[in-house]
């Protein structure tokens, strides 16, 4: 039965798409007084990474997690899309402006509290 089945790339990509949509917190670097990277940071860089060589898997990914995904989920899709179609990510930033679902922020040390639609006012703001 050769050939059947995903890549190894498309396993991984699947299931670091998996953890973003499972996000509950935004970080997009180390977080902590040791600069610890999380998790879905590392899932993020991992999609972020696959954009080089296989563009139309992440999108398909991202295309997932911003219709399933939890608000932090939506928010590292919408962020990573902005790198393979910005039009399209400034509509997922347009759509996503009036969600009050809420989820955590960390920049660094600093942890927050912060609703989506607030975060994506800003990211439109600053295109």
């Amino acid at each position: 039965m050769f050939g059947i089945g995903k890549k190894k790339w498309e396993r991984e990509l699947g299931a670091a798409a998996d953890t973003l949509a499972a996000a509950d917190t935004l970080a997009f670097g180390g977080v902590g007084i040791a600069g610890t990277l999380l998790p879905v940071t590392e899932a993020y860089e991992q999609v972020s990474a696959a954009l080089d060589d296989h563009p139309e898997e992440v999108r398909r990914q991202l295309d997932r997690v911003l219709a399933d995904g939890t608000p932090a989920g939506r928010a590292y899709a919408a962020s990573l899309l902005e790198r393979v179609d910005p039009e399209a990510a400034r509509a997922a930033w347009t759509s996503l402006r009036d969600d009050p679902s809420e989820f955590t922020t960390f920049v660094g040390c600093v942890m927050d509290r912060e609703t989506l639609g607030t975060y994506a006012s800003r990211r439109l703001a600053a295109a």
